[in-house]
């Protein structure tokens, strides 16, 4: 067994708590009596455990000792066995082993559970962006069909031949909505915007992605046409008209 898998898999740890296979345990005790580094890793993690045992020790009330000392002196009680010493230890031990695993298994429990939170927390944002989506493609399609909407195609020019987009203008509401994905996508650099021209001014109406199905836009009063550009990524501030790709009349 090699070290990466040794360490990536804490065997190390599980070692030390007897929570390997027979199989497992020979194999790891193996790689740390042939690997200097492993060895010397296992070594300060028993170390690390009796450190442990000896700060988590609590000690006896003072009067239990008085009383142990007194009792000790005014009999005959021969010295503890060596054995009994041992055992006394293996069992302390055996209790901070047991006590380790459940603080870890703990952790684990407690990093699951913080990992579902954040997986929930996750999952809601997305069902309120989805509901958002909805709600407000359910209002542009309300629009689209509704009695006073009137829909309006645009035709592209020479520029970009074979091509349209279609607006649908809803005086009454104030709205217009464009679906511009029969418009032949642009590099990078550039993007279609499109203006109201009112008494001879254009006023921008907003951008038109060719990657959506619906555009909501700015609603401009007292238009005469609706018209298409061109224009630098981002947009302009004003079109530019030898990239006039597209107009309808209002």
């Amino acid at each position: 067994m090699d070290r990466k898998k040794i360490l990536e898999e804490g065997l190390l740890e599980k070692y030390l708590l007897d929570e390997l296979s027979a199989e497992e345990r020979q194999q790891v005790g193996m790689a740390i009596d042939n690997d200097k580094g492993l060895k010397k890793q296992f070594e300060l993690l028993e170390e690390d455990f009796e450190k442990m045992a000896l700060e988590n020790a609590i000690d006896p009330p003072t009067r239990v000792k008085m009383r142990l000392i007194e009792q000790l002196q005014g009999s005959n009680v021969k010295t503890m066995p060596k054995t009994w010493l041992y055992a006394a230890a293996s069992l302390a031990l055996l209790f901070l082993l047991s006590s380790f695993w459940m603080f870890n298994r703990w952790k684990s429990a407690e990093l699951n559970f913080e990992s579902l939170q954040n997986q929930t927390t996750v999952l809601q944002e997305r069902l309120n962006a989805l509901e958002e989506n909805y709600l407000l493609t359910n209002q542009r399609l309300k629009t689209i069909n509704g009695p006073q909407t009137i829909p309006l195609i645009l035709h592209g020019n020479e520029l970009v031949p074979n091509s349209r987009a279609v607006a649908y203008v809803n005086h009454e509401n104030k709205m217009v909505v464009v679906n511009a994905q029969g418009l032949p996508e642009l590099p990078e650099n550039n993007t279609y915007q499109m203006w109201s021209d009112v008494d001879g001014e254009m006023i921008n109406m907003g951008l038109l992605p060719t990657d959506q199905e619906l555009i909501t836009l700015k609603y401009i009063d007292k238009a005469e046409s609706l018209n298409i550009t061109i224009e630098p990524a981002g947009g302009n501030d004003h079109p530019t008209v030898e990239k006039l790709i597209a107009y309808v009349t209002l």
